[in-house]
């Protein structure tokens, strides 16, 4: 799995390109840590070509959640494919991440 970012005006989109498994979960755990701790504690996670999360994946975007919360900002998702948005949905974690059609509506009212 790639991770990239970009800060954009009132947040930091982070890119989550490949599977977020047990493999990639604590990767994407650090490199949302890296970013909170680089400034940016409004985050959304792009899921644009993510087309596959298990539950350690689930786990490692609630603890991004967890640490942009504590950094006094928020995480918001974007663009979920539709295996990963029946992971949230099975798991009912759709209440607690609530998916964007893109990065950009992610912040735009707030």
């Amino acid at each position: 799995m790639e991770f990239s970012y970009e800060v954009k005006d009132s947040y930091a989109e982070v890119r989550a390109d490949g599977r977020l498994n047990m493999v990639s979960a604590p990767k994407l755990r650090e490199f949302v840590t890296d970013v909170i701790a680089g400034g940016s504690s409004r985050i959304v996670v792009n899921l644009e070509n993510t087309a596959f999360m298990d539950s350690s994946g689930l786990g490692a975007l609630i603890g991004c959640l967890k640490a942009a919360r504590q950094a006094g900002g928020d995480l918001r998702i974007a663009a979920v494919q539709p295996q990963v948005k029946m992971v949230l949905e099975l798991t009912s974690m759709d209440r607690v991440l609530t998916a964007y059609a893109s990065a950009d509506e992610a912040f735009r009212n707030d």
